[in-house]
């Protein structure tokens, strides 16, 4: 058997597997459509006509801006903990340095309750920073996979906040992370990026923010600011939350907050904000509850709230934000927006009254529905992802929700008890719509999973002599998958070692994304990779434990010929060569050796993998399924993707040095015929 032949044999084998992964994976992981369409003022949100008291006022879009600016600073990973007020200690028990760090928060929401607002933000995962960015701008839901391209972010085609600013010949000025660069090229007036991936930097992207941003609030060239601060995420993944220099950068971070409201004019609103929470080691990409939890804190100089802030902060989705900023700053909302608004911001101040409060709210909430009304109308249409009879329900819902609305609007002086009951159909509608969407995105394929299951469970064997056991390959692939775990790592992404990224690169990597990616893949399957090089040894391992002395030889079959024609060896008493120069009688014999071996060891992988793909399949409505089954066979996946790459070039290798003796042996029987 030819050697090129061999090694096309086996990319076919994994090719085989790779479709099969792709397939499992088109079935699996969380997928929809990203609708390009956009919102605007000339159209209404939804069916119905538009209904308001400032509609059609100078200025005025969908309803009228409550704020002309906005100040938007987002605390990358400000745990809800991190900014939660401090409760009188009640124990003994030693101070966790993190809290009562955001002291201003606090105050603000004591002194003045109907200006400030707490709100514990839930994250969708994965909590990573370029998804929740997508996620605070779109209103949408970032796919699962979507995890891998946190190293290389692309421009975000969906309608967003910052599109509708521009639209809406808004200035705004941007500050800090560089992820937002590749987000949204060319969106901003302004612009101070910093490289955001060298997280044992904790000062150099929030000192730079700070050198313009008192500048830039006292200037007048802007209409929407924001300052996005890296030092607290990088805090975490360095130190961890309980290390001292959280508390530092974390009171660093109250005095931004303090001289932000100092310079806040009344037609300005400040939001404090964390794309996602940590866990207790620092780290984030996974659900678990502290990864999923965020701070968001509102205030204005003005009355905003007509109540006094709850005992507990309200619990309110992250993607809420979008639809209300949009409001308030008298924008359309996002197209592909999903969220609820936070209809609270919108009841007049504690002056209002009650019924001028609660119908200004209802409004808020129908132009939000009819904006996802819309968009499933529209979803449901280009795709099938959507389960139809829930989208009947809720369209059924929202027609009803509507009509009542309308009716109100006809009798101002409709009951208080009716107007509740509104809000209460509205909001069900739009909870209703966010859970189907949810739901829907997270469908598997069967069909997929089926092909998949089927491709990765079929092996593939060749006729001929065997030199290794199937033990000896199993234990192999076994010490592989132990060396992974005992070398600190773990299949799920908040326990990826990110600083292998700066391994020879103390001072980051510039601009560059691919190299510190590159660094982190290699030490993450360091032990896949070297394990998949080394197995064409195994073939070799036999014979390098023979013990020295003379053998009778063993005739392979078919050899008989080949020991006619050299007489030589016949006068030598039948000794057989010892250890590898034995497979210079019958170099095709080594070749189709290194094919089964290669076979071999692709099947135990492939057993591996298809264990995955089965437990992902049997579970996938577990509550454990993103924690847990899915990032296993993520790992599991790319797992085989580099051990077949390995498998490849180390049967290469083998080859090549094969090919170099065999020339070699030639070479030195000629001479001894001479």
């Amino acid at each position: 058997m030819r050697k090129v032949s061999v090694l096309l044999f086996l990319a076919w084998v994994s090719f085989l597997f790779y479709a099969g992964i792709a397939l499992f994976t088109s079935g699996f992981l969380l997928t929809r459509l990203e609708l390009t369409n956009r919102s605007s003022c000339q159209e209404p949100p939804g069916p119905g006509p538009l209904s308001g008291e400032h509609l059609g006022k100078p200025g005025t879009c969908w309803i009228a801006p409550r704020f002309s600016r906005v100040v938007l600073v987002l605390i990358d990973a400000l745990r809800f903990d991190f900014a939660q007020p401090q409760r009188l200690p009640t124990s003994v028990e030693p101070p966790v340095p993190f809290l009562g760090k955001l002291g201003s928060l606090q105050r603000l929401l004591e002194t003045q309750p109907h200006h400030a607002r707490l709100y514990r933000s839930l994250v969708d995962p994965p909590t990573t920073t370029m998804q929740r960015l997508k996620a605070l701008t779109t209103g949408s839901l970032p796919t699962f996979i979507d995890a891998g391209s946190n190293f290389a972010s692309h421009a975000i085609v969906e309608d967003n906040l910052i599109k509708q600013l521009n639209d809406a010949g808004k200035r705004v000025v941007f500050m800090g992370d560089d992820t937002w660069k590749d987000l949204f090229p060319g969106a901003f007036s302004q612009a101070f990026f910093f490289s955001s991936f060298n997280v044992r930097d904790l000062h150099t992207v929030d000192h730079g923010i700070l050198e313009h941003l008192y500048s830039t609030m006292d200037s007048s060239e802007w209409d929407v600011l924001i300052a996005h601060f890296l030092g607290v995420d990088h805090c975490g993944h360095k130190h961890g939350p309980q290390h001292p220099e959280m508390a530092k950068k974390l009171s660093q971070m109250d005095q931004v907050i303090q001289g932000l409201v100092e310079r806040l004019e009344n037609d300005t609103l400040l939001v404090v904000a964390g794309d996602h929470g940590m866990t207790m080691t620092g780290d984030h990409g996974g659900d678990s509850e502290l990864e999923v939890s965020a701070a968001l804190f509102v205030y204005s100089p003005t009355a905003l709230f007509a109540s006094v802030p709850p005992e507990e902060p309200e619990v309110i989705p992250q993607i809420s934000l979008v639809p209300t900023l949009a409001l308030l700053l008298g924008l359309p909302i996002p197209f592909g927006n999903i969220g609820e608004v936070m209809a609270e911001l919108f009841s007049g101040g504690k002056d209002a009254q009650p019924l001028s409060s609660a119908l200004a709210q209802a409004s808020a909430l129908h132009i939000n529905a009819q904006q996802v009304s819309r968009f499933l109308h529209t979803y449901s249409a280009a795709t099938q992802d959507l389960h139809m009879k829930e989208l009947h329900q809720l369209q059924h819902l929202f027609s009803k929700a509507s009509a009542d609305y309308q009716r109100l609007l006809k009798d101002p002086l409709g009951t208080e008890a009716a107007l509740k009951t509104v809000t209460a159909e509205l909001q069900q509608f739009l909870r209703g719509a966010r859970a189907l969407c949810l739901e829907s995105w997270a469908r598997f394929s069967l069909s997929f999973l089926l092909l998949h299951l089927l491709a990765a469970g079929s092996p593939v064997t060749t006729p001929g002599p065997f030199t290794v056991p199937w033990r000896a390959v199993s234990a192999w692939a076994l010490m592989a998958t132990q060396t992974f775990y005992s070398t600190g790592h773990q299949p799920v992404f908040p326990a990826i070692h990110w600083h292998a990224a700066f391994v020879g690169f103390p001072e980051g990597h510039g601009s560059s994304t691919w190299l510190p990616a590159l660094l982190v893949g290699a030490n993450t399957f360091a032990s896949h990779l070297l394990f998949a090089v080394g197995c064409p040894l195994l073939l070799l391992w036999p014979f390098l434990c023979e013990r020295q002395g003379p053998k009778k030889r063993r005739h392979l079959p078919g050899q008989e010929t080949e020991t006619k024609v050299r007489p030589e060896e016949e006068e030598e008493d039948g000794e057989e060569p010892l250890m590898e120069m034995r497979l210079r009688d019958a170099p095709q014999h080594f070749n189709a050796a290194l094919l089964q071996l290669g076979l071999k060891y692709l099947f135990v992988l492939g057993i591996q993998i298809l264990a995955c793909a089965l437990a992902a399949s049997i579970l996938r409505r577990h509550l454990m399924v993103w924690k847990v089954f899915a990032p296993k066979f993520i790992f599991e996946a790319l797992g085989f993707i580099v051990s077949s790459v390995g498998l490849l070039l180390g049967i290469a290798l083998v080859m090549r040095v094969d090919g170099a003796v065999s020339s070699w042996f030639r070479q030195l029987v000629l001479s001894q015929q001479r």
